[in-house]
């Protein structure tokens, strides 16, 4: 379908004519031509010299004349260097939209029952605490990718794990036992998860006070922290916990109910959602199994403490805690039960773990245990390892209390988004619920479109007021794009015109509206690379891109205005299938389109 592909096949005659030699399609290398020079495809010629035993001018000479004279796609060409730019016919840019116009799902590969199967791992929160900032991100990207892959034919589970077990989670439990007076969300009026992460908080600062008044008894801070009498406490529970001690796991279980609750609302609001949960508390025990396993294989050794590891220096590491001194887990314990069963729930071809760049060794170790544990999936594990994100004012810390809190954050880009749609007048003559709509709209498009247009490996600062502006690489700008087209079209149908599917064969085109039929068949190719490379930030980049060139051709160019019918025609057919191209690439990103605004 693709003109690039015709353009390999004739220049593969036209070498195989002139030099009398075959070659592959791989040695045919065609890049888009370079703003700065006339035409649409560049032929690099330096791998066929050594074919036409020829100047790099010569060749690139010989091939555009012969592809001029006997190729019917080719209008003209120009030479530079060793550089040979090919123009494409009107006529091929008008049959290709139409090609395109006549796939609705064009860019998508529709997933058959025996395709690759991926599991993608991402969210995985505590109990501890509400999400925050950092679990947008790995929220929105472990979406955006499952999303892209299912876009590539991929069978996809969405999976969830829930550390919902350990000592971190103890804290929480142990300030609510002693300092909570039974506080619940009804009779507090807070989220769940929001009510837990206060008493988290309270834990840490109450810790600090008393290693705080230890130290002024003369002890060191190590001494402190081993005399400690709350972190005893908190130990305590944690062994109580993992013994089944019944009262401690009500308890547990009551808060964490809680938890869930206020995460769902959370997720809900994300456009955020599971095929399967596993939860920490049932895994690790699969783990610890795996770990003594191994243990009595002779593949970890037990220190005279009673605490497992794993020698890890064949492999260029140290060694490695499995299981602590009192028998309790540790998470790399529990992550070798939560592989485990995953692999024996489903017939996984890819799993694939969305955790950030923090975390690099941590699944180095994984793979390298799960493949001395003699699992055949341990070396095929990929972590999709992505950067910090924080605040223009720097780091945030969960203990501390320091961390932007992933409700307030949308609640207050949708309250931004509200506020400047009204002074730009885009919310003028619409209904309070329409208005409310539109806000939601573009709110979770800022934020979901500035996080995920950029590399997912790069550390990013995020910035909510530069996120929400309508001018500029931003999901307002994108999302009005799609609604500006929509308006043209709804006036299109108001003045009777109906865009015919066969548009007139001798339209002359200006570059700009070739320029955009080439771009839009090219969402075919980033949709694929995206998937590839696990990166989801190109169809960000491609989307802008568009809805950028579209601007300007709409700055430019008359569409209902303009007299030559067909030439009209094309103008619509062409602006229907970017708004699409619009709609399709900012689903992947788990973002809405308004239709007006």
């Amino acid at each position: 379908m693709h003109i690039e592909n015709n353009l390999q096949d004739v220049i593969i005659r036209a070498i195989k004519e002139l030099y009398h030699e075959d070659v592959e399609t791989s040695q045919i290398t065609l890049q888009k031509t370079k703003k700065e020079f006339k035409g649409h495809y560049t032929l690099v010629t330096f791998p066929l010299l050594k074919i036409s035993r020829k100047k790099p001018e010569e060749t690139a000479q010989e091939i555009g004349s012969w592809l001029t004279e006997n190729a019917d796609i080719v209008s003209g060409f120009n030479v530079i260097k060793g550089f040979l730019n090919l123009e494409i016919t009107a006529e091929a840019w008008l049959r290709l939209l139409e090609q395109i116009d006549g796939e609705p799902d064009y860019g998508f590969t529709p997933v058959a029952d025996d395709a690759p199967l991926y599991m993608i791992e991402y969210s995985s929160p505590n109990t501890n605490k509400p999400l925050h900032l950092g679990h947008v991100r790995n929220n929105l990207l472990g979406h955006s990718l499952c999303e892209v892959l299912a876009a590539n034919g991929k069978r996809v589970v969405k999976t969830n794990i829930v550390n919902d077990r350990g000592i971190h989670i103890c804290k929480s439990m142990l300030a609510w036992q002693k300092w909570g007076n039974g506080e619940t969300p009804e009779s507090s009026g807070k989220k769940g998860d929001h009510l837990i992460g206060d008493y988290y908080v309270l834990f840490d600062k109450k810790y600090k006070e008393e290693l705080g008044s230890l130290q002024e008894k003369g002890m060191s801070k190590e001494d402190a922290e081993e005399q400690s009498q709350l972190m005893a406490e908190a130990r305590e529970m944690l062994r109580k916990w993992e013994a089944g001690d019944e009262e401690t796991v009500n308890l547990w279980k009551r808060m964490n109910e809680w938890v869930y609750a206020g995460f769902d609302e959370t997720y809900h609001r994300m456009g955020v959602s599971f095929d399967k949960i596993y939860y920490e508390s049932e895994t690790y025990l699969a783990g610890k199994e795996e770990v003594l396993r191994g243990l009595n294989q002779g593949l970890f050794y037990r220190k005279e403490d009673g605490s497992v590891w794993a020698d890890l220096t064949p492999y260029g590491l140290d060694h490695k805690l499995l299981l602590r001194a009192d028998g309790t887990s540790v998470y790399m314990t529990q992550d070798i039960g939560t592989a485990k069963l995953r692999f024996d729930d489903y017939p996984i071809d890819t799993m694939i773990y969305v955790v950030g760049n923090e975390q690099n060794y941590h699944f180095q170790v994984l793979s390298i245990l799960l493949d001395m544990l003699g699992f055949e999936f341990g070396k095929g594990l990929v972590h999709f390892s992505y950067g910090m994100v924080e605040l223009p004012e720097g780091k945030m810390k969960s203990r501390e209390g320091t961390v932007v809190d992933a409700d307030d954050l949308m609640t207050e880009m949708v309250e931004t988004a509200r506020e400047t749609s009204k002074e730009l007048g885009k919310l003028d003559g619409i209904s309070t619920e329409e208005a409310d709509k539109i806000a939601e709209m573009v709110g979770m498009g800022a934020l979901k479109y500035f996080i995920l247009k950029v590399d997912p490996k790069k550390n990013m600062t995020f910035n909510p007021k530069e996120s929400i502006d309508f001018n500029g690489n931003t999901g307002p700008f994108i999302q009005y794009t799609h609604a500006r087209i929509q308006s043209v079209l709804r006036k299109a149908s108001e003045q009777g015109i109906t865009i015919p599917e066969r548009l007139e064969n001798t339209l002359t085109l200006s570059g700009k509206e070739e320029g955009l039929v080439q771009l839009l068949a090219e969402f075919d190719a980033v949709v694929k690379q995206a998937g590839t490379e696990y990166n989801v930030s190109l169809i960000g980049n491609y989307v802008y891109e568009l809805a950028k060139e579209f601007n300007q051709f709409y700055h430019d160019f008359s569409i209902l205005r303009e007299e030559n019918s067909s030439l009209r025609d094309f103008r619509l057919l062409l602006s229907k299938n970017i708004a699409l191209t619009i709609k399709k690439g900012m689903k992947l990103f788990g973002i809405d389109v308004p239709e007006r605004m």
